[in-house]
Order: C-alpha cells, then structure tokens, then sequence
C-alpha cells in the first residue's frame, strides 16, 4: 500500500530547473508541501522520495486524510478514544 502510494506520487511528479545551489527542484500535485531540490535530477528525485515517504507517514501517525492518487489509497482506519 505504501510503496504503491509512493510510485504513484513519483509518477506525477514535476521538476525543473531553479537558480539556487541545488538547481533541480520537484513536486507533486496534490500533495500540498511535498517538494525537494537537488544537485542533480537524480538526487532530487531521491530527496523527493523521502520527502513523500515522510508526509506519508506523519499523515498516517496522525490519522490524517490521505488523498488519493489514481488507484493509491491508503486508508487510516479510525481508533475511538
């Protein structure tokens, strides 16, 4: 499910080149926050990786919504307090 997730972001992600030290810069659409940069396209798609993995997972410790990307879903079950 998580891995799943994580592929369908990468899929969607965009990059381009910004004027900064680590000029290649990338995103997901959809996944408001969820951006990297890197000195190279391959190391931002690395840290890009992580940082979705990170969103994802702070997302599912809260218990937040997820949305759905394509046919990725995770779904937080709901735990009464």
């Amino acid at each position: 499910m998580i891995l799943e997730y994580l592929t369908a972001a990468l899929e969607r992600a965009h990059y381009e080149m910004i004027r900064d030290e680590q000029p290649f810069y990338g995103e997901v659409p959809g996944l408001d926050g969820v951006w990297a940069t890197g000195t190279t396209l391959e190391e931002c798609r690395r840290n890009l990786s992580s940082a979705v993995e990170d969103w994802l997972l702070l997302g599912i410790s809260r218990g937040d919504h997820i949305p759905p990307l394509g046919d990725a879903v995770v779904e937080v079950p709901r735990v009464a307090v």
